[in-house]
Formats: C-alpha cells, sequence, structure tokens
C-alpha cells in the first residue's frame, strides 16, 4: 500500500476522533447508569445524547465521528447480533409458538401500517415503529431506519421509536408478569407471552427471570425467535427500496452488507465455527456498538424538533404494544395454556 494511503487513514481517523470519543463517552456514562440505578442503557444512551446536540448544531469537530458512530457503528452493532441466534434454536421452536410468533409480527407491521396511514403519518412511519414493537424494539428500529429512504424526518422519527418503545418495554417488564399471573397462565405460557409482547431484548430477561427460570429460559428463547425475524424483514425493506436513489446516483447492492453479515453470523454462530469466548466478546462489542450509536444519533436530535414528532405517533406505537400483547395473549389461552 502506497505511504500516501497511509496517510490518508490516518487524517480520517483524526477527523473521526472527536466525535466518535464523544460518543463513547456518552455511552459509557449511559452504562455506568444502567448498571448502578437499573435505568435502560438505550433510553440513557439516547437522553444523555441529545444533551450535548448543541456539539452537532454548532458544526464543530464532532460532527464527522458523530455522524460515523450513528451510521457505520449501527450497522456493525446490527451485523453482530446475529451472533445471538441459531439456527437450531429457529428450528426446534413447536409449530404453535412458531405460529403465534410469525403472526403476532406480522399483524403488528401490518396494523403499523394501516394504523400510521390513517393517522397521516405515512407507510414509513409505519414500517419503522410498526417492525420496532414487532420484532425487537430499539435495535430493529435502527436496522429498519438504515435501510428506509433518507428524508429530513427520518432520524428524529427513529430517535422517538426508539424513546417510545424502550420506555413501553419497561412499563411492560413490570406490568406484563402481572397480567399474566392474572390470567392464570402457566410458567412456560407465561414466558411465551412475554417473549412474543416485550420490545428489548433486556426487558423481556428482566420480566421472564423475575417470574422464574423455566420462564426466562422460555421468554428468552421466544424473544430471540422474533429478533431472527429481522432478517428477512430488512431483506425485504431493502429490496423494495433499492430503487429509492437520486437520478444518476451510483447503483449500490440491493441489500445492505451488514443484513448479509448478519445472515452469515446466524449461520455461523449456529455450527461452532467461531469459540464461545469470541462469540461472547463479539456479542459485547455488538451491544457496545449499538449503545455508541444510540448516544450518537441523540446527539443528532434536539428536543424541540423532537416535539415536532405529534400526538399521533404516539398514539401509534402505544396502539400497536396493546395489539400485540391482546392477540399473543389470546392465542396462548387459546392454543397453549
Amino acid at each position: 500500500m502506497p505511504p500516501f494511503a497511509d496517510l490518508a487513514y490516518v487524517s480520517k481517523a483524526r477527523i473521526l476522533f472527536p466525535g466518535v470519543l464523544t460518543s463513547l463517552t456518552v455511552a459509557l456514562a449511559a452504562r455506568f447508569l444502567s448498571e448502578h440505578y437499573g435505568a435502560p442503557v438505550m433510553l440513557m444512551a439516547l437522553l444523555l445524547g441529545m444533551a450535548f446536540n448543541f456539539l452537532v448544531e454548532d458544526g464543530g469537530a464532532c460532527v464527522a465521528g458523530i455522524e460515523f458512530s450513528s451510521k457505520v457503528l449501527l450497522r456493525i452493532g446490527v451485523a453482530l447480533l446475529g451472533l445471538g441466534i441459531t439456527v437450531q434454536q429457529i428450528a426446534s421452536t413447536g409449530s404453535e409458538v412458531l405460529l403465534i410468533t410469525l403472526c403476532g409480527v406480522g399483524l403488528t407491521i401490518f396494523m403499523g401500517l394501516g394504523l400510521s396511514r390513517f393517522l397521516g403519518r405515512g407507510t414509513h412511519v409505519g414500517l419503522l415503529i410498526g417492525g420496532a414493537v414487532a420484532i425487537c424494539g430499539a435495535s430493529a428500529a435502527l436496522a429498519i431506519s438504515s435501510v428506509l429512504p433518507r428524508s429530513k424526518t427520518l432520524e428524529r422519527d427513529t430517535i422517538f421509536t426508539v424513546i417510545g418503545v424502550t420506555a413501553l418495554s419497561t412499563l411492560a417488564m413490570i406490568v406484563y408478569p402481572l397480567i399474566a399471573d392474572a390470567l392464570d397462565l402457566s410458567e412456560v405460557a407465561t414466558g411465551i407471552f412475554l417473549g412474543a409482547t416485550i420490545h428489548d431484548v433486556a426487558q423481556v430477561v428482566g420480566a421472564g427471570y423475575s417470574v422464574s427460570e423455566l420462564t426466562g429460559d422460555t421468554a428468552t428463547f421466544v424473544k430471540l425467535l422474533r429478533v431472527a425475524l429481522l432478517v428477512p424483514l430488512i431483506v425485504i425493506l431493502s429490496l423494495v427500496f433499492s430503487g429509492s436513489r437520486e437520478p444518476g446516483a451510483k447503483r449500490a447492492l440491493p441489500i445492505p452488507f451488514f443484513v448479509i453479515g448478519f445472515a452469515a453470523l446466524v449461520i455461523t454462530g449456529s455450527y461452532d465455527f467461531i469459540p464461545e469466548m469470541v462469540k461472547d466478546a463479539l456479542l459485547s462489542f455488538s451491544r457496545w456498538c449499538l449503545v455508541v450509536a444510540i448516544a450518537a444519533l441523540g446527539m443528532k436530535t434536539s428536543l424541540r424538533k423532537l416535539g415536532e414528532v405529534g400526538g399521533s405517533a404516539i398514539v401509534l406505537i402505544c396502539a400497536l404494544t396493546g395489539i400485540l400483547a391482546v392477540f399473543a395473549l389470546t392465542a396462548i389461552k387459546i392454543n397453549l395454556n
């Protein structure tokens, strides 16, 4: 490699360093608050990041690194999530559980599109909120956002979706086990309900193991099954929106590399090609990438702009959460309990 190429990389790194370091610092603070006070790490990263919005608005030295963190690190983190899912887990799922999961995800996304149009929010918002509620909360919102066509409101809508699903997921972690107990669901049925309805993985784990170990194991597995559905959804959206480019723009692959990487790592992780210690380290790195990315997204969003989302988006995200919970409970009571 010619010496000037090395100089170019060094120059690029120097440009990115201030913003990446700032995003990482915010992520570390969010992780500290999460570990010591039980606050959702994604929500803390968002809120802390929004407090540093002036770094972007001023157009200073941090802008390039913050942009890099919100896009490149986001895609790396999403791709590495594939290591947490195995083909064997998916194949061993009972037909009833698989059907409940698939129907719940499909219904939520379909209703998201319909209600979003009814409320005047448009298709993209329906896909963003519907996919986040249906699959895996903040991680799904970030992944879906990365393949939707760019717009002036996309980042604002993404931030709102992450805040909304995180808040509702935290509430569900407390309320849903009480609902399951009131309905006299079995431990396994409770785990299926929690895994099929709560948005974020961390809250699923917290809710499940607060009931019992069996419930926690079941809930975590069902949740990972929902997460696995992120692959086909992102592939479909990538193909649908592959033509949404400006005239004369360079033709890109219809499926982004990070989506291909996600699918490849699901297969790789399923057959022990990667040592368990390395896999754990990469999954930990994935979570850090997502926290850093969401901190950067927070920095790019102001509270004033977030307030422009409107009450209809709040109605949409709450309605979809309720629809998914009612569907899952009804299906479980009919088929499993």
